[in-house]
Parts: structure tokens; sequence; C-alpha cells
């Protein structure tokens, strides 16, 4: 396939890097600058090192750097992909890497002639700022002008997300992960400096040395961190926040292994699709969100929750954290029925709700007692706010 001169391969390249970010990647202006000096002194004709090359400055972790291969081979080489052909309407130039490069040395070469010369010239990467905001498959531009307005971090509760945003609230879960207090349990393990003289494993030891006890082996309690369950309400009345619930949930899926559910007429897991190590964020959250309910079935969603799912888990320290503004279609009364039954397992319930104000609900109101604790949720700065009391 070869590169339509209509597309430079500065634009080539911003795609690449909109590709990037797509799928997690943070390649911002600075990343995309140095991917273009290196394709400058390496040249297309060494694909290993330049694809090396850019691995390098793009990728910032283990995650990422798997990721690599399949996404550098889904750009500028999509016919060795298998299995995934897609038929649309629309066509698109094709992308050569080592075309792409050579075009990148003529318009240095340009821009080194005499001003009048340059202004012709087509623009660089380098020089243009806002070159990564193009759509990196169908080239629609995401913002018009030459800038794009992007809302802070605690104003963030729209479905797109920056890289930056996603690493922000990943380290927000871990923090609040370590604030989880470890919970005591009937079981030991090994370790040097015990309270409890591990006999067995010490008479092994004095095997080594003709029967003496010169090597004692030591034990302490072990502490297992709480279980957390997230439960998301995805029905109509909460399409506006289910996106920014699904994208907390999966950050806490992924650093305190919480299973996470989300519920409108009836319960489903998707804890698989949460821990999924995948780079496709975005299509998940969107999937999950497609088809809202009509309605929204709480109580008997908790009822299934505590008597089918998490029956073998739901135990004293247990953490379940329920996101929803709390109008039930079910009977009010049922609501605290099926809260009581998740405290009567030793589950410490807390109630996310995604207004300032505690919900309103007259399901919440008369099962108010067997909740432990409201946190309004309506941003990830509610989140961080809540931090010292999620423990």
């Amino acid at each position: 396939m070869n590169q339509s001169p209509a597309l430079a391969p500065s634009e080539t390249l911003a795609g690449f890097a909109a590709l990037l970010r797509d799928h997690g990647l943070a390649v911002g202006v600075a990343e995309q600058q140095a991917m273009l000096q290196a394709a400058l002194i390496v040249g297309g004709l060494q694909e290993p090192r330049l694809r090396a090359a850019w691995r390098a400055i793009a990728c910032h972790s283990a995650r990422e750097w798997r990721l690599w291969p399949d996404l550098f081979d889904r750009y500028w080489h999509p016919e060795r992909l298998r299995g995934q052909v897609r038929v649309s309407g629309q066509t698109r130039p094709g992308r050569d890497l080592r075309q792409a490069v050579q075009q990148m040395h003529d318009q240095m070469d340009a821009a080194q002639q005499p001003p009048t010369a340059a202004k012709t010239a087509p623009q660089t990467a380098a020089d243009a700022p806002h070159a990564g905001a193009g759509d990196s498959e169908t080239g629609t531009p995401r913002a018009q002008g030459g800038a794009s307005r992007t809302e802070p971090l605690h104003q963030r509760d729209g479905q797109m997300w920056l890289p930056q945003e996603l690493g922000a609230l990943q380290r927000l879960a871990r923090q609040i992960t370590t604030r989880l207090k470890p919970l005591p349990t009937r079981r030991w393990r090994n370790a040097p400096p015990g309270r409890r003289l591990d006999l067995r494993q010490t008479l092994r030891r004095s095997v080594a040395w003709g029967g003496e006890l010169l090597a004692p082996a030591w034990q302490v309690k072990r502490v297992e961190p709480p279980r957390l369950f997230i439960l998301a309400d995805v029905s109509r009345s909460m399409e506006s926040h289910a996106a920014l619930f699904l994208r907390i949930a999966r950050a806490f899926a992924l650093e305190a292994q919480a299973r996470v559910f989300v519920f409108h007429t009836r319960l489903a897991e998707v804890t698989p699709l949460m821990q999924r190590d995948s780079s496709a964020v975005q299509e998940k959250i969107n999937a999950v969100t497609a088809g809202f309910g009509a309605g929204t079935r709480i109580a008997s969603s908790l009822g299934e929750f505590a008597r089918v799912h998490a029956r073998a888990q739901l135990r004293r320290g247990a953490r379940v954290w329920i996101m929803s503004d709390g109008f039930d279609t079910d009977a009010p009364e049922h609501l605290a029925e099926a809260l009581r039954a998740l405290r009567g397992h030793g589950a410490r319930i807390t109630w996310f709700h995604p207004t300032r104000q505690e919900p309103a609900a007259a399901a919440v109101l008369t099962a108010r007692e067997h909740i432990h604790r409201f946190i309004p949720l309506a941003s990830l700065a509610d989140l961080a706010a809540a931090r010292p009391v999620l423990c």
C-alpha cells in the first residue's frame, strides 16, 4: 500500500500518535517531536531500528510495551492483521513508513530554503502543536480552529478521557486501596521476625545441621485485604453518570481486585471485562452503557447479588460500594430488607450518589440505617475528597 500524496507525512505520524493515545499511551507534542527526529535520523529503510526507537519514546510501562507491536502493525502494516477485516463505504489512503520518512526528509530540506519557498512547504508535526488532535481512523478533527478545550480532571464527566487523566484515576485508586484496612485471619504465614515457632519447618531445617535446632522458623498471623464489591447503576436515570462510575470501578478492579457488577432491571457481572488488560477502555465503557434499562430494580439486584454471585465471599469486613441515585421501582421496604441481608453477612455498605445532597428516594430513606456512609460522586474531585473516609 502506498502513501497518498494528499496526506502529508506529518499528518500520518499525527494519526499514529492519535491511535496510540486512543489506546492509553501518553503521546503528546513532545513525544511526536521526538518520534519525528528519530525518523529523520534513522530513516525509513531501517524499520526495525525506527520501530525500537519509537517504542522507547512512546511506551512508559510494561503494559504499553506489550501493546506496542500490535498497535504499530495495525497502523503501518494493516495487511499483516488477520481476522480483523472491516467493511465500510469509505476509503482512506494507505500508510507506508518508508515513504512517510522520505517525505519528512524532503520537508526538512524544503524548510531550509529561502522564506518564500518555506511558506509553501507543508507544516511538520514539530510546527503543529495540535497536529495530534485528529481522529486516527477517520481523520475527523476533534477540535476546530487549531485549539481545543479540555475540561480539567476534577470536571471530567464525559465519555472521552485523556491518558494523563486515566493515570491520575489509577493512582487515586491505588492510594485508596492502600488505605483499606487488612483483616486478620486464623491462618499463619512464615516470616523471619515471627511471633510463633513453626515446629515442623524448624525440624526440617535441623536435618542440615545434624539434628541441631540452629535455624528456627517463625510465623505471624496472616492478614488479607477486604473483599471489595462495586455495583453500578446503569439505568436510564443514571445515563449521564454511568461512564464515570464504570471508569472508577475499572480502576479498583485493577488495583484492589474488586468484583464489578452493573444493574438496571437485572444484575450482570462485568469483572472480566473490567480486568482485561486491553487498551480499548473506551469501547468497554461504551459497550456496557449502550443498553440502558428503562427502570431500576435495586432491591432485586442486591438480593440476587447476595444469594447467587457473592454468597461465598461475603463475610466480615467485606466492602460493598453501591453507585446509584437510589430511585427504585421495587417496593421501598424491599431495599431495606436487601441491605439488612448484606449487613447480616458482615458487609460494610457505602452508597455513592451523583448529587451533592444525599439521595431523596423513598427506598433509600427507608434503608438509611443499614448504610454506613453516603458519599457524593459527581466527579473525580469527589472521589479524592472521600479518600480519608474510605478505609
